[in-house]
């Protein structure tokens, strides 16, 4: 479900040791499923653990999962990176807004969870979004952007060499992807 890195694990002990006896860790997901959805790590003291937690044992500590989060934090994973800049903890959780499909759902679940799970964070760095408005029975996937994408100057690179690449290469029955956005240049523009 969640892998915690080595450097995590010794990263959260040392935290742990000047808790309270028995403190581990409690992963969560706020607004689960949700476009808002937000991951977190706390102490978790043991009188906090509930009965329908998953525990996750590890060689350094113990990670508790309430019931609701669990199915968001499948494929997640918890690093403790130290570069010349300092030092710094990541949560990357792919299923926080959305949960993961299987390979036989429907090819419209499968290419919105592609987009939500890992196009849409790449955009949101520019504060943009794409959006699945439908897919055609030519096999094409219709698009629409938002946010800092609409009315970027760089958005066909971003359609043709990003996202049609990828999801062409996650669906090799589509045909290729279209932009229904009517584009309009502005603040909220990126480039």
């Amino acid at each position: 479900m969640i892998l915690i890195t080595d450097s995590a694990q010794e990263h959260f002990a040392k935290l742990l040791s000047k808790q309270e006896d028995g403190t581990q860790i409690r992963v969560f997901v706020i607004n689960p499923g949700t476009p808002t959805a937000e991951c977190g790590v706390s102490y978790c003291p043991p009188d906090a653990v509930e009965a329908t937690d998953t525990e996750l044992k590890f060689d350094k500590l113990s990670a508790f999962v309430d019931e609701l989060s669990a199915p968001y934090l499948q494929d997640a994973e918890i690093d403790f990176v130290t570069d010349n800049l300092g030092s710094q903890l990541t949560l990357k959780a792919p299923n926080a807004k959305m949960r993961k499909v299987s390979d036989d759902a429907p090819l419209i679940e499968r290419v919105e969870y592609l987009l939500q799970a890992q196009i849409n964070p790449q955009l949101a760095s520019h504060g943009g979004k794409v959006s699945l408005m439908e897919i055609t029975d030519e096999g094409y996937a219709i698009l629409q952007f938002g946010g800092g994408c609409n009315g970027c100057s760089m958005v066909d690179v971003t359609l043709k060499e990003g996202i049609e690449k990828e999801m062409l290469a996650a669906f090799p029955e589509l045909k290729g992807v279209r932009d229904l956005t009517e584009h309009q240049r502005g603040e909220h523009s990126f480039y």
